[in-house]
């Protein structure tokens, strides 16, 4: 259209309906109507709003600033109401608290209750690293919020999440979450004060915006939560409270990538700021890929530093959770990850209480946790991810909102932690709690769901990048039977034929010998790639071989799998070259579309064939979690 192509050409090549494309075409006619008009036009200001133009659009078409956009707006009052979504389809009249903003009509269709309102800013859209979790902590925020006295305000735009249904919160706004639609709401709810924290990384990336037009945040400060998004303030507080981390540098243009790779030296980690789920998080190895991944982490955070660091090869990952008042902490559940750091929280298997941590390790980690809490004065809920090696620890980051982990915490513990930080942050207080974090006679795991197999073409490989789409949680006596039900529970099958090993690395291949041997004493075939196979058999190991598909040998990996001789696939990736990334890929890929358990963790592969020795006889029972001893 904007090269002048007619609706009729594009209909007859697209097949799209007209009425479609003659409503791009209006939207094409307004971009070049507004490259030539003057914003100073309130009636066609007017108009583009009524469009559907966010402030931004308007800003980055028309050549202006986003403020200078907002102050005409304010000048003219071009703002929106709240209208009604029709629930019953105009059969007869509907009075519900769904609402939308719009711009289409003068007449706003809310009564409010004259109660104290608070505004909670929801996760908005799902996608992978945002995901039911921050809906939990949405809705028990709502819960207690109103148990207070409040009036709760959401705004949120997913109808799939449980925050979002019509008896939740007094009023929804059902509209996304951009700083132009929060103030618009603030405008018209006129609220006490808005909570972020509990809504994920969306939410909490407004701070700094919001607390600069001097709207109130309910918790940590906004200046805190920058400190701790900025990876550079992040890394200097660090430094200056003496708290151990990675190397790490600034990146400020590719003038320096020499430098750093002088400085910290292979393998680096690249880390944007204010981002979920590592997005543009990279691990990366030579100088090459170090100027790809660089490029695109500093699209993904234009106004914010991309920070590099060492990358941490075999050290253990932890993290805590935990909610603080006014800087000192109240309650903290501290997590051991199975997997080695590197791959993301999201994706990792959490246990907890942890069961391979030293005392000091855990006394050391709650040390530099009241360190943060005090020099961020927080006041709410935060996580801390943290490396260990022996008892060396060293801070990744600090997120001063609710994690993903926040509700398996809550519901292993029986301490409702959102409901604590609620009441932290709205100025209540709280009755005396006991922490019991490291004091249960259970043990639970929660692992992650994925949905590579929706995703054709994927690769089903971990790494800093989050690709979970859910998680599961279980209980059991001990960590193997919680890991294993958890696993079962995510959609792993215990293997009854046969095992495919294809095991990259020399360490991980005599390392996983000890484990191939029990699998075999359960009497499952064993079947490995060539070098695998021949390890194996030098450590008294009857296996199979099979041939990568390069090697054009037969039988191959691919074959063993479709012929249903394995049910379970143990693939560890490694970096040696092209041909055997393209191998391992060609190996994990088929497992999933052939419907075959898949594992591609070293650590979760050992404690994973762990339990399933030990429970190999199916005698795991249902145990129960404790209630709720808060509220």
């Amino acid at each position: 259209m904007r090269k002048g192509i007619s609706i009729e050409q594009i209909h007859n090549w697209s097949k799209i309906d007209r009425w479609f494309l003659h409503q791009i075409e209006r939207v094409v006619d307004y971009e070049e109507e507004m490259r030539s008009s003057n914003l100073e036009d309130e009636e066609f200001l007017f108009e583009l709003k009524k469009a559907g133009f966010s402030d931004a659009q308007i800003a980055r078409i028309c050549g202006r600033d986003l403020e200078e956009v907002r102050s005409v707006r304010d000048r003219f009052g071009i703002y929106p109401v709240r209208r009604q979504i029709d629930t019953l389809a105009a059969e007869c009249s509907a009075e519900t608290n769904y609402l939308y903003l719009s711009f289409d009509s003068k007449e706003d269709e809310v009564i409010t209750s004259g109660k104290p309102r608070v505004l909670i800013l929801g996760s908005g859209v799902y996608r992978i690293g945002s995901s039911v979790e921050f809906d939990w902590c949405c809705v028990n925020t709502i819960e207690e919020a109103k148990r207070l006295g409040y009036e709760t305000i959401l705004i949120n735009n997913n109808p799939e999440t449980v925050s979002t249904d019509f008896d939740v919160c007094d009023r929804l706004i059902f509209d996304e979450i951009t700083l132009e639609s929060v103030l618009d709401v603030i405008r018209l709810e006129k609220p006490e004060g808005v909570i972020l924290s509990v809504g994920g990384q969306v939410p909490n990336n407004l701070a700094m915006s919001l607390a600069k037009r001097g709207i109130r945040i309910f918790g940590t400060q906004a200046e805190m939560i920058d400190v701790a998004e900025d990876r550079h303030k992040f890394s200097t507080l660090c430094d200056r409270l003496g708290i151990a981390q990675p190397v790490w540098t600034e990146f400020t243009g590719r003038e320096d990538i020499d430098e750093i790779i002088e400085k910290i030296g292979f393998p680096l980690l690249i880390r944007p700021s204010y981002v979920l789920s590592g997005s543009a998080m990279r691990v990366v190895r030579n100088k090459e890929n170090l100027t790809t991944y660089l490029e695109r982490a500093a699209l993904v955070s234009r106004e914010y530093p991309v920070v590099i660091s060492h990358y941490e090869v075999g050290a253990k990952e932890i993290e805590i959770d935990a909610v603080a008042r006014d800087g000192e902490v109240l309650v903290w559940a501290i997590s051991e990850h199975i997997e080695n750091a590197g791959v993301h929280s999201g994706d990792a298997t959490l246990i907890l209480p942890p069961q391979r941590l030293y005392l000091e390790t855990i006394r050391r980690i709650k040390i530099i946790t009241r360190k943060l809490a005090k020099a961020l004065n927080i006041s709410g809920p935060f996580n801390i991810q943290f490396l260990a090696r022996d008892n060396n620890i060293k801070v990744i980051e600090c997120n001063l909102r609710a994690s993903r982990s926040f509700p398996f915490v809550s519901k292993v513990t029986g301490l409702n932690y959102i409901k604590i930080a609620t009441d932290v942050m709205l100025g209540h207080e709280i009755p005396e709690v006991e922490n019991r974090a490291l004091d249960m006679d259970y043990v639970a795991v929660k692992a992650a769901q994925f949905s590579f197999r929706r995703l054709a073409g994927a690769d089903p490989v971990l790494g800093v990048e989050m690709a979970s789409t859910g998680e599961v949680g279980c209980i059991g006596d001990d960590l193997n039977e919680a890991l294993l039900k958890s696993m079962i529970a995510t959609g792993f099958r215990v293997p009854e034929r046969g095992v495919l090993l294809s095991i990259g690395p020399e360490k991980d291949k005599r390392e996983m010998m000890e484990y191939v041997s029990m699998l075999r004493e359960m009497g499952l075939s064993i079947f490995a790639t060539e070098k695998t196979a021949c390890l194996l058999r030098e450590n008294g190991i009857d296996c199979k071989t099979a041939y990568k598909v390069s090697q054009n040998k037969t039988p191959t990996v691919i074959d063993i799998m479709k012929e249903g001789l394995v049910d379970m696939v143990v693939n560890i990736p490694s970096d040696y070259g092209i041909q055997e990334q393209v191998d391992g890929y060609r190996i994990r890929r088929s497992a999933i579309d052939y419907g075959i358990s898949l594992i591609t963790n070293q650590q979760l592969a050992r404690a994973l064939i762990t339990a399933i020795v030990k429970y190999k006889n199916g005698d795991v029972h249902l145990k129960s979690r404790p209630l709720s001893t808060y509220r």
